[in-house]
């Protein structure tokens, strides 16, 4: 099961605003990334709720931005 974070861009602070989480429970992502896959749910489901559906962005539970900052560190 992976778990995304749905945000939305705020240009206005330079921030993203959270505005909900989807879990995704399907094995196949059927030839898309996790990135692509999550993306496509969300804007289908936060959408509607949005002015600007191109300012809504995904993270999954799974990726780990700090770990390329942990391997440097000594």
């Amino acid at each position: 099961m992976i778990v995304y974070k749905v945000y939305q861009k705020n240009y206005k602070f330079k921030r993203g605003d959270l505005i909900g989480v989807l879990t995704e429970r399907r094995n196949d992502l059927r030839g898309k990334t996790v990135i692509e896959s999550g993306l496509r749910w969300a804007r289908l489901i936060f959408g509607g709720l949005v002015n600007d559906r191109q300012a809504v962005f995904v993270v999954p539970n799974e990726l780990d931005l700090s770990e390329p900052r942990k391997r440097f560190k000594k």
